[in-house]
C-alpha cells in the first residue's frame, strides 16, 4: 500500500472518531457509508486492531483505537500546519491549537491571555483543557503548556520559559480575626482552625514555612478545620470566615487588595512552586505557538511578580 492510500485511511479514520458516525463521517467526506465502513475494515486489517466497538445505538473507540486516534491526529495537524508554514500568506497566526492549563490558575489568570488571543487572531482555533496533573506534551498532541510546579529535568524536545515562583501568604477574613484573634507566631496558629488542600487520596499536604537555612523552606503538618480539594474553593472558605489559609498571591490578591482578606504572619510569607509555560521544540517556529507563549509571557510573568 502506497504511503498516499495510508494517508487516505488516517483521515478516513480520524473524521469517522470526530463525526461519531459512519452516515456523518460520509457526509462530511461526500463519500457513501458503505464506503466509509469498508475503508476502515480495511484499515483494522491492516493493523491487525479493531479500532472501534460498534452497537446498534453508538459508535465508541477501543482503547487501541483511542491510543492510535491520539497519533493519527496529531499527525494529520502537524501535516497542515507544515503546508501553512510554507505558504506566506499563512505567516499569521491560523489553525488548531492545543493549550492544556492548570485549573485555578489557568481560569483566573492564563484563560483571559488565550481569548485574548484568540480574538486578536480569528483564523486561530484553540483546544484547551484544564487539569493540575502532569501532561506528555508529544504524546497527547498538546502544543502549549502552563504548568505550576513540574520537572526538575524537561524531556527533550520540550522548550520552557521561567515565570517565576508563588507567592504563598498566610491569610484570613476580618470577621474571623475579630472572633478569634489574630495568631503573631506559627506557635498560635496551631490553636486556629486552617483550610487546607485536599488530596484526591484523602491527605492534606503540609504547610511551608521559612526553614533556618536561607532559602530552604521547612514543611509542617497543621491543624485543619476542613479541606478543600480545590484553590478557589479553599479562598471561598476562607472569606467566609471558616479559618486560615496558606495560599498564592495570584489567587487572593484581589481579595488581599478589597480588604475581604487580611494577611497574617507577614514572616512567614515564602516562596511555592515554580510556574512555567512550555511547548514543543518543533512547533515553536509556527506563528500560532510562538504568538501564544509571547503573549502568556507577557500577561503571566506580571501576575506573578
Amino acid at each position: 500500500m502506497s504511503a498516499s492510500e495510508r494517508l487516505k485511511d488516517i483521515d478516513l479514520f480520524v473524521s469517522v472518531a470526530n463525526a461519531g458516525s459512519f452516515n456523518a463521517a460520509a457526509e462530511r467526506l461526500n463519500l457513501t457509508a458503505s464506503a466509509v465502513s469498508k475503508g476502515i475494515a480495511r484499515l483494522e486489517r491492516r493493523l491487525q486492531v479493531r479500532l472501534f466497538e460498534r452497537t446498534t445505538r453508538r459508535l465508541a473507540l477501543t482503547d487501541g483505537g483511542a491510543a492510535y486516534y491520539r497519533t493519527c491526529s496529531r499527525v494529520l495537524g502537524e501535516l497542515e500546519d507544515a503546508e501553512l508554514a510554507l505558504n506566506d500568506e499563512h505567516k499569521t497566526p491560523s489553525g488548531t491549537l492545543r493549550i492544556d492549563l492548570p485549573a485555578s490558575f489557568g481560569r483566573l489568570h492564563a484563560l483571559p491571555a488565550v481569548l485574548a488571543f484568540a480574538a486578536q487572531h480569528p483564523k486561530v482555533q484553540p483546544h484547551i483543557t484544564m487539569s493540575d496533573r502532569f501532561v506528555d506534551l508529544a504524546e497527547q498532541g498538546i502544543d502549549v503548556v502552563v504548568r505550576i510546579g513540574g520537572p526538575d529535568t524537561w524531556q527533550p524536545g520540550i522548550e520552557h520559559h521561567y515565570l517565576g515562583n508563588q507567592r504563598l501568604v498566610f491569610c484570613a477574613s476580618p470577621a474571623y480575626l475579630a472572633r478569634h484573634g489574630t495568631p503573631r507566631n506559627e506557635q498560635q496558629l496551631h490553636a486556629h482552625g486552617c483550610v487546607l488542600y485536599a488530596n484526591t487520596d484523602g491527605s492534606t499536604p503540609p504547610l511551608h514555612f521559612t526553614g533556618s537555612r536561607q532559602g530552604v523552606d521547612q514543611l509542617r503538618a497543621m491543624p485543619g478545620r476542613l479541606a478543600i480539594g480545590d484553590g478557589e474553593g479553599q479562598a471561598m472558605a476562607v472569606v467566609a470566615g471558616l479559618g486560615i489559609a496558606q495560599l498564592p498571591t495570584w489567587l487572593v490578591q484581589r481579595q488581599l487588595d478589597d480588604g475581604s482578606l487580611q494577611q497574617i504572619l507577614p514572616e512567614c510569607e515564602v516562596q511555592g512552586l515554580p510556574i512555567n509555560l512550555a511547548w514543543r521544540r518543533n512547533r515553536g517556529h509556527l506563528p500560532k505557538v510562538s504568538g501564544l507563549v509571547h503573549a502568556l509571557g507577557e500577561r503571566l510573568a506580571a501576575v506573578i511578580r
